[in-house]
């Protein structure tokens, strides 16, 4: 009695894969090859592994793989053998087995290279267009990702139309030419947004998107597209968005980031570009200023992500290290920014902040300078160059290296000016630290980067940022005889810091309107303690101090001893930079 084909799990599965149901499709594939006796023909084994991926089984994805590659080699299927191999060599560099991805890559090529046009080629032209960009062969990269347009227009398929897109954007980002790759990927993403593609591209150019959007600081597309991937990741079945269970918008200390990341099983039915996606949401929220849910959220991107993607969980690490630092949860940014670490991520700039809140001014100025010699393109990675420039001229200005600052001030205004096109938050980077060194050096066209700053800040409804620059402008009115502007401008700042929850910074903005003196010094320091080291701090050697307090030599180094232990800090720089931290000078 025949067996109607409705019953056939392979058949089943098969209607799964095609309607995407990749939970499905797995369980039934995954029982059925179990049994010795039933085989699985090539294109089943592919189903196989994309239903195992999709599903978070990475490891049994790659062995169907293999077999699936092994099976089509045994058919003399090289189509089907080369894109098995790109896909290999893919989920094998995902893994980091640079080694087993590059023999990989080198059997695609073998497959592919000599047949006629076909669709499987797209993979290698877009492998081919990643490899000379990265070598910063833009010209030869260009012409890899247009051979891919012209397969996929011949082919007719809209997910390697859009691939490609995508892939010529990337190049052409790279290449300094903003206006046209941004025109570019917003042609990719309508495809995604009309949902005309499938899920794996769909997931595929949401990150790509997404990362590109932030290196290229175009802070507007990355909202954008970063509220389109999260509303596309949440799963249809529970009725409420994906982040429901972490947007309590608390994120209270006693419930810590996981201590290292978890390789997890997507449980039926999840996506696993979930995880990834929320770690983009985490910096943008941090920027917006949605602190607690972006903390909470960097908790959770650290649970969903699959352990091919765990360079977004350090991303995630690295945005909850800055909030919690600015929190001035200073332990807890440190463990942040140390699996951060971990997990391959340079966490500057932040890490060199925390050290000089901590006062340890040489080990900050080390940590950006290093940094910034790590990114000395930049073409790659515009917003991240420019924040670290941006945090070198507030690390120089705190230890008094005024030129240094005005140094990395100059290098930041030059990166925002060379950009093809208006890009606001590399412009309000650029004046925030020009505005910075001209108070610093005391010049009275202070003001008018500052103002700029401030009105870029609040156009980009960045809070954090716009408040600091306030309180730079109040430090330029007060030097300019204007103090009802600059209690304004504290007291608005005061306002933010608080409903931000940036303690330290309330804590400073509140004491500069009470003027200072009432405060609790910091550090449990003495009223003489300060005033030793305000006089450190503007550069006085202990005879300097000496005569100017009408004390001894001695007395003055018995309170450097005393201000350096109760400080935690092992040298004169060190106690300088605390003093400016603290706005002791």
């Amino acid at each position: 009695m025949s067996v109607p084909t409705t019953t056939d799990p392979v058949e089943r599965a098969r209607g799964a894969a095609a309607r995407e149901s990749w939970a499905e499709a797995y369980q039934l594939l995954h029982a059925h090859d179990r049994h010795p006796s039933r085989g699985l023909t090539a294109d089943d084994l592919s189903v196989l592994a994309d239903a195992a991926w999709w599903s978070g089984h990475v490891d049994e994805s790659v062995t169907a793989r293999l077999r699936a590659h092994a099976a089509y080699l045994a058919a003399d299927d090289h189509r089907g053998a080369g894109l098995a191999s790109w896909w290999l060599y893919y989920e094998y560099a995902g893994l980091g087995r640079p080694a087993a991805a590059a023999g990989w890559l080198h059997r695609a090529r073998h497959h592919l290279e000599d047949l006629p046009d076909c669709p499987e080629q797209c993979f290698l032209e877009m492998t081919a267009a990643e490899e000379a960009s990265a070598h910063g062969d833009h010209e030869t990269a260009l012409a890899a990702t247009r051979r891919m347009t012209a397969l996929a227009l011949a082919c007719g398929s809209p997910d390697l139309l859009a691939l490609s897109r995508q892939a010529e954007s990337r190049v052409l980002l790279a290449a300094g030419r903003r206006t046209e790759g941004l025109a570019l990927l917003d042609d990719a993403m309508c495809a995604v947004s009309a949902g005309e593609l499938s899920g794996m591209v769909t997931g595929w150019l949401y990150c790509l998107a997404l990362t590109q959007c932030m290196e290229a600081a175009d802070f507007a597309r990355a909202v954008e597209w970063t509220n389109a991937a999260m509303e596309w990741c949440a799963p249809p079945w529970t009725g409420r968005p994906p982040d429901e269970d972490a947007a309590g918008a608390t994120a209270p200390e006693d419930s810590p980031m996981p201590t290292a990341p978890l390789p997890v099983t997507v449980p039926s039915g999840e996506n696993p570009f979930r995880g990834v996606c929320r770690a983009h949401r985490v910096e943008v929220l941090d920027l917006l200023g949605a602190w607690a849910l972006a903390e909470a959220e960097a908790r959770q991107a650290c649970r969903e992500v699959p352990v091919d993607c765990l360079e977004s969980a350090a991303a995630a690490y690295y945005a909850a290290g800055d909030v919690q630092r600015r929190q001035g949860r200073l332990e807890a940014a440190a463990v942040s920014y140390g699996h951060a670490h971990e997990l391959g991520r340079i966490p500057q700039p932040g890490l060199a902040l925390l050290r000089l809140a901590q006062g340890r001014a040489e080990a900050a100025v080390a940590g950006v300078d290093l940094a910034l010699a790590c990114r000395s393109d930049p073409d790659h990675d515009v917003l991240g160059r420019s924040r670290l420039l941006a945090a070198r001229t507030e690390v120089a200005l705190a230890v008094r290296d005024v030129p240094g600052a005005a140094k990395a001030a100059a290098d930041l205004d030059a990166l925002a000016g060379a950009a093809d096109g208006d890009v606001p938050l590399l412009r309000a980077l650029a004046d925030t630290a020009l505005g910075s060194v001209a108070l610093a050096e005391k010049r009275p066209g202070a003001l008018l980067p500052l103002r700029r700053a401030l009105a870029g800040w609040l156009e980009l409804r960045v809070p954090y940022e716009a408040a600091q620059v306030r309180m730079l402008l109040a430090a330029a009115c007060r030097a300019a005889g204007d103090e009802e502007a600059a209690r304004l401008e504290l007291g608005t700042a005061r306002a933010v810091f608080e409903r931000l929850g940036a303690v330290p910074d309330a804590r400073r903005a509140a004491a500069l309107l009470s003027g200072g003196s009432r405060r609790r010094l910091p550090g449990g320091l003495t009223a003489r303690e300060a005033e030793v080291l305000r006089l450190v701090a503007s550069g006085g050697t202990n005879k300097d101090i000496a005569r100017a307090l009408v004390i001894s030599e001695h007395t003055v180094a018995r309170h450097l001893n005393n201000i350096f232990a109760k400080l935690g800090v092992g040298s004169r720089a060190s106690a300088t930079a605390y003093a400016y931290a603290h706005d002791l000078v």
